[in-house]
């Protein structure tokens, strides 16, 4: 199972919302490639949504611009892969992933292209609330 992030649009601005999924559907994709919403989940119909970025289960961060399906040792500037800001100029070599997705990726992050006729707010927070509603109960 994969973990997906997806990132909210207009009204769910400022949202990722957090939902597990088949890896099947991912597999052999890139990064900037579209997803549709049913594929994923029969709650999404009607959603569109765009792969802006992933990482292993090692934690490694997927890089679009490398066209390998594994891992690579990259000199990297400040960036994806490198997070602080060191002296102007430095370099530093980081592991990071390919941009295509295959078994090894943990977690996908989407970003919504083509809104569903329900938002994403609708579709999951009730869902906690009522998992929380009955936790309560018992």
């Amino acid at each position: 199972m994969l973990k997906l992030d997806i990132a909210g649009i207009e009204k769910d601005k400022g949202r990722t919302f957090h939902v597990e999924a088949d890896e099947k559907v991912f597999v052999s994709m890139k990064l900037g490639d579209a997803v549709q919403g049913k594929d994923i989940s029969k709650e999404l119909n009607g959603y569109e949504f765009i792969l802006t970025g992933a990482s292993d289960n090692a934690g490694f961060p997927a890089l679009a611009s490398l066209e390998v399906i594994g891992r690579k040792r990259l000199l990297l500037t400040y960036g994806k892969g490198m997070r602080q800001r060191k002296p102007r100029g430095l370099r530093l070599r980081k592991t990071v992933r390919g941009n295509t997705i295959s078994a090894d990726i943990a977690q996908i992050n989407l970003r919504v292209k083509k809104q569903g006729e329900k938002l994403l707010s609708e579709i999951y927070i009730k869902k906690e609330e009522k998992a929380e509603g009955t936790e309560q109960q018992q």
